[in-house]
């Protein structure tokens, strides 16, 4: 792969996962799936997790739908660092941190930490029609608490 391919590689891999927390926080949660491959995996693993697991556009767009409608949060996104590991194969960590509360009416909400601190592990495959996508994003979780209640933040 010549360095401009890998350029571009690293750079809609990296779309990919800012994308990603867009759309959960500003836009339709469930639009996430679509930037999985079809048989697209996102899971939360023990130790830390609960376990939680979702594969395949619909098990993703019904997962990342159930999402409550009253939820208010930002995620940070830092330190994203893509491996192109083949010339349609690709690798990425990166940290976030997640600011959130339910029950948001509407407001400026009192600042207080975030609710979670972790990194997401990815695979990303390219599809037959040029686009890169995600193929497996791991949650992992070594910060995090209970979701505060909006008006009730400490």
């Amino acid at each position: 792969m010549d360095p401009l391919e890998r350029l571009l590689a690293e750079r809609a891999c990296e779309r990919l996962i800012i994308d990603f927390v867009h759309r959960l926080d500003l836009g339709e949660p469930a639009a996430v799936a679509g930037l999985f491959t079809e048989d697209g995996v996102w899971e939360w693993p023990p130790p830390g997790g609960d376990g939680r697991r979702a594969q395949g556009r619909e098990a993703l767009r019904e997962y990342f739908g159930s999402r409550p409608a009253d939820r208010l949060s930002r995620r940070f996104m830092s330190n994203v660092l893509v491996t192109v590991t083949g010339p349609d194969t690709a690798t990425a960590v990166s940290y976030f941190a997640t600011y959130r509360v339910d029950g948001y009416g509407g407001g400026v909400v009192p600042a207080g930490p975030p609710v979670q601190v972790g990194q997401y592990e990815d695979s990303f495959r390219r599809a037959d029609d040029g686009r890169w996508l995600l193929a497996h994003r791991v949650l992992r979780l070594p910060f995090g608490g209970p979701t505060p209640q909006a008006g009730r933040v400490s």
